[in-house]
């Protein structure tokens, strides 16, 4: 069976062919059975975002209850309930929703294969998917069993399913000439992860902002958006230049925790070393000294990313997908 002939209507007969593996193996990895292996469900996820395979939903009921949807942050429960950024993407969207008078039912992704089987059995009729990594199963299986899917952060990988975003890119960049215009030399960087878009991104842009700027590139320490990370991360940059005058954090958490690890280090800020942060969370404003930061519109990312999966629910075709921009807030720390 060629790909080409299963590209106008692939069923799941395709998929499993093209994964090497049974029609029954196929319907459990898209049931989120775990009686699969790794290798096998990688295989049918692989096949299934290389046909576009998506699986007919049955009709819903008449008298069936009213219909609401699911948004689903791909990060541990810790993640969820310490990071402000969660709460006020979650606020905008649930503004939205309520306006339309959609309940939105809010869960965690530490358990996919459950969670899935939840989301492709009738109960939800759209899923807000927030930040999910890459390799995140939800991400291809949600969509390939029908369920209208929206995504809150740029996905890695081509993907046809909409998202919103912030112009993570341009408010890195934006970040790094402004450190430049102020006389700083030689700037590091705490990068988000690598498999986040976000991450990707900011990391992205504070290169070209190195570039733009004529200067050499500083070395970069990887966190995972935490305060402990930007602590861990300002450590091992100071020890591997102990010159450095400046640095990006790629999150205001991260940049919280370097904060912290400057002053331990007896380092003066600004004086000594600039710091900028990314996102503009409310504790930006009250940290020692009030952090310069990249504001990205969080509530606005939230509703714009509702509105768009009411349209994809209701078969309209989704707007293309928004990059809402971001500002630098300059306050004493750079």
């Amino acid at each position: 069976m060629s790909i080409t002939a299963a590209a106008e209507h692939p069923t799941l007969a395709h998929v499993a062919a093209l994964a090497g593996v049974s029609s029954a193996t196929a319907s459990r990895v898209l049931n989120g059975s775990a009686r699969v292996s790794p290798t096998a469900r990688q295989q049918v996820r692989d096949a299934v975002d290389r046909l576009g395979y998506v699986r007919q939903r049955a009709a819903r009921a008449v008298d069936r209850r009213p219909r609401s949807v699911a948004a689903v942050v791909c990060e541990p429960n810790a993640r969820l309930f310490a990071d402000p950024f969660y709460s006020r993407v979650l606020a905008g969207a649930s503004a939205a929703f309520a306006e339309r008078d959609m309940p939105m039912l809010l869960a965690a992704g530490e358990r996919p294969a459950s969670l899935q089987r939840y989301l492709s059995s009738g109960h939800i009729d759209g899923v807000l998917l927030i930040y999910c990594r890459s390799s995140h199963p939800l991400v291809v299986t949600l969509p390939a069993l029908g369920v209208p899917v929206t995504l809150i952060g740029r996905p890695l990988q081509t993907s046809t399913m909409p998202y919103v975003d912030a112009d993570n890119r341009g408010g890195a960049r934006q970040a790094v000439e402004h450190l430049a215009r102020t006389g700083r030399k030689r700037i590091v960087t705490i990068a988000g992860p690598p498999d986040v878009s976000a991450g990707v991104d900011r990391l992205a842009g504070f290169r070209e902002g190195l570039e733009r700027a004529g200067l050499e590139p500083g070395p970069i320490a990887y966190g995972d958006f935490t305060r402990p990370a930007g602590v861990h991360a300002m450590t091992r940059l100071l020890d591997h230049r102990p010159t450095l005058d400046a640095v990006f954090a790629a999150s205001d958490l991260m940049a919280v925790g370097a904060l912290h690890a400057l002053r331990q280090a007896g380092r003066r800020v600004p004086e000594d070393v600039a710091v900028i942060g990314f996102d503009d969370l409310p504790l930006a404003a009250f940290t020692q000294p009030p952090l310069t930061t990249i504001k990205q519109p969080v509530e606005e990312i939230g509703a714009a990313a509702a509105r768009q999966l009411l349209a994809l629910m209701n078969g309209d075709h989704a707007e293309p997908s928004p990059v809402l921009p971001t500002t630098l807030v300059r306050r004493q720390s750079a």
